[in-house]
């Protein structure tokens, strides 16, 4: 395949997507959907990620809404 290299401000970019066809759309915005994916996830780990929780008291947590959602539909 050759590569050609084209220098275009946003605006230029922009316009040129506006001239594509509907698939073509698509296509770029599922290839910049998955090479994004991955930084962002990572953000939202690092943003989430805490040392005041261990993984018992996640357990304790998750077995008690169980326990919980067990009475409700009991009832």
């Amino acid at each position: 395949m050759e590569t050609i290299q084209l220098n275009l401000n946003k605006q230029q970019f922009f316009g040129l997507l506006q001239t594509m066809n509907e698939a073509d759309r698509l296509e770029i915005f599922d290839r910049l959907r998955k090479s994004l994916f991955a930084s962002r996830f990572e953000r939202l780990l690092k943003a989430t990620r805490t040392d005041e929780l261990s993984w018992e008291d996640i357990t304790r947590e998750v077995e008690s809404v169980r326990q919980e959602n067990y009475e409700k539909r009991k009832a």
